[in-house]
């Protein structure tokens, strides 16, 4: 009977017969049983019947109207008040995973930092140059790790480069803010973390330093091109004009003297690993070879270990120190002049401004002033005897903002220093473009031979103006993210030899931002510039900027085997000999001018000629390298190489599998040398937890959803 009742095709009944349990009225109690079957019936009922909703729409039409509820008001308050109260809720609640997680990858997060902080700590004001062979040592160490899988090498990579571009770029907050200086941190962190994926990706192939120190060269060359034109600042050779492996730039450019230093700090780490792994080997040998006092000698000989695969590591760093030392004569006969090359004299002058920052153009006249002052200063000394004539005399970039073509009363100025000194004047100005036809200014960054008698001569324009600064990219997205973007500049680049005659002799000429890009000074020196100059402004900036663009002019002289004279508006202005000894050099922010002796030079170092060559072969070499490691597991044919394939394990997976992968038969191969020193098993939270080793009755063979095995990069363990 209680089926008939709640079958809404069926008549109601007598009510004689409804059953009391069922009803749930006074005659009897209700059971949970029966009341959860009428609300399903009920449901059912109000499902198949339509005129059972339009009666409920009709009650709902008919009944009493509703008190109003709280506003929006209240509830935004209500919300707003039950918001922290959530949110510390849920991150205690997270707080177990967040500890789980952190835990075992907390010594190769500290050791990444201190890393990047030792990189940094190469480059000035510290110039510790063997810190930045310890800071890849300490990195190769993490990246080697069998715990550190793709996405772990990724992330301790951007934290390298975090930790190391965030100090070494603070003076650009003093030009465009901090969220500026932050976010061109943030994009240059990611070419570390390309270097950490690639690393993990080849660390199983014999010989891995090398393939370490080829991967890092090849982010380094794309990050001198992208984005906007690249920006080369932060390239390991440049933290080493202070080092014993500098004249190694000699024989290949600045790739070469980064991928050395790279490659000697991770030989170390091979080494340490291998000996570590040695060492505790023949400990577990004798340990066995005690307890087991009935063995002859001839099994106590069998199980001792190999010797540890210190050949490659080993042989890497002696290559390195030995092509160094069989440089570094040729590059301190170069520094003493001892080649018998002319020697002229060079003046410096360093005007100063009358303020650090962006407005100091708002000063643009006195800025001009204060050379001229400084230049007829110099022009004095010389007439009393106390400073000798210069040939020529090189002011620096922006020392006459003023267009001296077009102002006639600037140019009557540097016409009047230039023949009270009696020599031209290599100036910097700032020149409007000839012939522009549109409304948005344009100007070129420009330095002009200025003679004592006919005036304007040989010219160059800089060629590779810096986004941001001088130019803004972009300007339909950026003029919208920063406050600091209208201040940008509109200057344009524009094609030149990079080469001027002044007084008869050809300068090479790379302004300012040019000079930490291997292709300008190289130019210059190939059109016959037998000096180099470096007018810059960094009047925008601070001295530790200034310190390092200096460091780069120094490499750049023993690269090229010149003379390097840095003019700055501020300072630092300096006079480099070709082994990067500073000659003569100015203080920051004071007026000052620097009068020394230099040799014009004539000859082509291997760098100058084959820089071009050897930095596409390093990054040819690490590109091939990439793609055969991916191959050597059929990495594109795996669609979830990502994860391990049991539900449940981490994704940041352990060690790979023993016996055969489904490329191949199973081969036998020796321990990599990423599975040493102490680290063979993963951490609990990244190994599958459900995976005990073979020798207590499992596998490590985790398996696909699909039922097919994981496939691993590089050498498998366990091989016999």
């Amino acid at each position: 009977m209680a089926k008939e009742w709640f079958d809404p095709k069926a008549g109601l009944g007598d009510a004689s017969e409804i059953d009391p349990a069922v009803e749930g009225s006074e005659t009897g109690p209700v059971t949970d049983e029966a009341e959860a079957a009428k609300v399903d019936s009920g449901s059912a009922r109000q499902e198949s019947d339509p005129e059972w909703e339009e009666d409920d729409r009709e009650k709902e039409e008919t009944a009493a109207p509703r008190a109003p509820g709280p506003s929006w008001a209240v509830r935004l308050g209500a919300l707003a008040r039950k918001a922290p109260t959530a949110a510390a809720t849920a991150v205690v609640a997270r707080l177990p995973a967040a500890r789980a997680w952190l835990v075992p990858r907390l010594p190769r997060l500290v050791i990444t930092i201190v890393a990047g902080w030792l990189l940094l700590a190469s480059f000035p004001p510290k110039n510790w140059w063997w810190a930045a062979v310890v800071a890849f040592a300490l990195l190769a160490w993490v990246l080697t790790r069998p715990a550190t899988t793709l996405v772990g090498g990724l992330g301790y990579g951007f934290l390298f480069g975090l930790v190391f571009y965030l100090p070494l770029l603070p003076w650009i907050s003093t030009l465009v803010g901090f969220v500026p200086w932050f976010a061109l941190a943030m994009v240059c962190a990611l070419f570390p973390a390309l270097f950490g994926l690639f690393a993990v990706v080849v660390r199983r192939l014999p010989g891995w330093p090398i393939w370490f120190a080829l991967t890092w060269a090849a982010q380094e060359w794309l990050k001198s091109f992208f984005p906007f034109g690249g920006f080369p600042w932060g390239s390991v050779a440049f933290g080493q004009a202070e080092g014993p492996l500098l004249p190694l730039v000699q024989l290949g450019g600045v790739p070469v003297l980064s991928t050395a230093t790279v490659l000697v700090g991770c030989s170390l780490t091979a080494l340490a690993l291998e000996i570590v792994r040695w060492l505790r080997a023949s400990g577990q040998a004798r340990g066995r070879a005690v307890k087991d006092a009935a063995a002859d000698t001839a099994a106590a000989h069998t199980a001792d270990p190999p010797l540890p695969a210190v050949v490659l590591p080993g042989v890497c760093i002696c290559l390195v120190l030995l092509a160094a030392v069989v440089v570094w004569p040729h590059v301190r006969h170069a520094g003493t002049g001892s080649g018998g090359e002319p020697a002229i004299t060079v003046a410096v002058v360093q005007g100063n401004v009358p303020r650090l920052g962006l407005d100091f153009n708002a000063q643009r006249r006195e800025v001009l002033d204060n050379h001229v002052r400084e230049t007829l200063r110099l022009a004095e000394d010389v007439r009393a005897g106390s400073a000798p004539q210069p040939q020529f005399v090189i002011w620096p970039e922006n020392s006459s903002d003023i267009d001296p073509l077009v102002n006639a009363d600037a140019g009557q100025e540097i016409q009047e220093a230039a023949q009270a000194i009696g020599a031209p004047i290599l100036l910097g100005a700032v020149l409007d473009v000839p012939g522009r036809m549109q409304e948005t200014p344009e100007y070129t960054n420009t330095v002009i031979v200025w003679n004592p008698v006919t005036g304007p001569a040989d010219r160059h324009d800089k060629e590779i103006v810096q986004p941001f600064g001088e130019y803004l990219p972009m300007p339909w997205l950026f003029r919208h993210l920063s406050g600091y973007a209208d201040r940008a500049g509109h200057i344009v680049p524009r094609q030149s030899s990079d080469v001027v005659h002044i007084a008869g002799v050809p300068v090479g000429i790379a302004t300012c931002w040019e000079v930490i890009f291997d292709r300008e000074p190289r130019k210059a020196v190939l059109s016959g510039a037998q000096l180099l100059a470096v007018p810059s402004n960094n009047a925008t900036f601070n001295k530790t900027m200034s310190e390092q663009q200096l460091a780069f002019a120094k490499v750049r002289a023993v690269e090229h085997d010149r003379y390097v004279v840095v003019a700055g508006t501020t300072g630092i202005s300096a006079v480099i000999a070709p082994d990067g000894a500073e000659l003569a050099r100015t203080d920051f922010f004071e007026p000052a001018y620097l009068d020394a002796q230099v040799r014009l030079k004539t000859t082509l170092t291997p760098a100058t000629r084959w820089g071009p060559i050897m930095q596409w072969t390093l990054v040819g070499a690490a590109g091939a390298v990439i793609l055969v490691a991916i191959w050597h597991n059929w990495w594109f044919a795996r669609p979830n190489h990502w994860r391990s394939g049991r539900r449940g394990e981490s994704e940041d997976c352990g060690p790979p599998p023993q016996g055969k992968s489904d490329g191949g038969p199973e081969t036998a191969r020796d321990t990599p040398p990423d599975e040493v020193g102490g680290d063979e098993a993963a951490p609990d939270d990244e190994v599958g937890g459900d995976h005990p080793p073979p020798d207590k009755g499992g596998s490590h063979t985790p398996l696909h959803r699909g039922g097919r095995q994981l496939r691993h990069f590089g050498r498998h363990r366990g091989a016999t």
